[in-house]
């Protein structure tokens, strides 16, 4: 059985996350993409890349690679009505909506998607990729990330806002079997 290494990697930062909205569909900020080119230098050029449907994710993708492969299932979390709205400017119009949200991951925002759906998406796309070996780096969103961190320790949903994750953060499994977690070893010294 030959394995399956997938590096998710968190799209660079975006105006959206600096002001704590749900996002639409931006661009990268100008002065995170000379971060995240120098963090492209960790992957080998063979590795494949994909990412998800959204400008923020394929600008990041193209930052390690000229060449990537757009798949929905690592787009974001579906926000509905939702989108483009400011937590606090939700918190003001619809407290109670907003608070039955973070605590019910069965619940979605007007014509958008739970996060229990969303869980199910990527427990799906994670099936995919165990039949896929070799090494991919998969650039996605915080909540795609967030998901398949519950998919893969099995954690309980209610687990799933307890999870930060930031621009351009790491996160390295490894399928022979099952999904595992790698936390990636010290840096290798240079000579």
């Amino acid at each position: 059985m030959q394995a399956t290494r997938l590096t998710l990697i968190c799209h660079a930062r975006t105006a959206a996350q600096k002001l704590a909205r749900f996002p639409r569909d931006e661009p990268l900020e100008l002065d995170w993409q000379a971060q995240a080119l120098s963090r492209a230098g960790d992957f080998k050029r063979s590795i494949r890349v994909l990412c998800g449907p959204e400008l923020r994710t394929r600008q990041s993708a193209q930052l390690f690679s000229a060449e990537h492969e757009v798949q929905d299932a690592l787009r974001d979390c579906d926000f509905g009505a939702w989108q483009g709205l400011r937590i606090d400017e939700l918190q003001e119009r619809e407290p109670e909506a907003l608070q039955a949200w973070l605590r019910d991951p069965q619940l979605a925002p007007p014509g958008g998607e739970s996060l229990a759906q969303l869980c199910q998406r990527v427990s799906q796309w994670l099936e995919v990729m165990a039949q896929r070996p070799g090494h991919w780096l998969a650039v996605t969103h915080p909540f795609v990330i967030r998901a398949v961190l519950v998919q893969v320790l099995q954690a309980p949903l209610a687990s799933f806002n307890q999870i930060d994750i930031e621009p351009l953060s790491r996160l390295d499994l490894s399928h022979a079997g099952r999904w595992r977690l790698r936390l990636p070893g010290p840096p290798t010294p240079s000579r």
